[in-house]
């Protein structure tokens, strides 16, 4: 069994996966248009350019999406990135955050070298991670 995530983008999917594949080091592997399926005669401009789906690999994890008419943003749920240092995580923090909505600012905790909860401009959730070395483990 795997595990992957679905987003539902309010009409910017295609400008999130470019902004992920380009800043955060993803792939996108397949993204269709509403214009290319099969009922694209019937669709207006502005519905035929909005995506369909589309899949973009993300470390481990495959991230697929599409634009939904009245998509709101992410409320309960947070894609989470876990980095190996706490200038990745600084970096990652800096690049999601601008033009976006901080939740917690990032910061030490009893758990973490960073930590930072936040949605980004497109409307997703994140953690960042850098967490603290269990006890025992270098």
């Amino acid at each position: 069994m795997k595990l992957d995530v679905y987003l539902n983008f309010a009409g910017n999917c295609q400008q999130a996966f470019r902004f992920y594949e380009q800043r955060l080091g993803g792939k996108i592997t397949m993204s269709m248009t509403h214009g290319q399926g099969p009922n694209a005669a019937t669709l207006s401009a502005e519905q035929k350019s909005a995506i369909l789906h589309a899949r973009l690999e993300l470390g481990n994890t495959v991230v697929m999406g599409a634009d939904i008419p009245n998509s709101e943003p992410m409320r309960s749920a947070y894609l989470t990135l876990s980095v190996d240092s706490e200038q990745e995580a600084e970096r990652l923090y800096a690049l999601l955050a601008d033009g976006g909505q901080i939740f917690m600012e990032m910061e030490k905790t009893f758990f973490a070298n960073r930590f930072a909860m936040l949605r980004d401009r497109f409307g997703t959730s994140w953690m960042l991670l850098h967490e603290v070395p269990a006890p025992g483990h270098v």
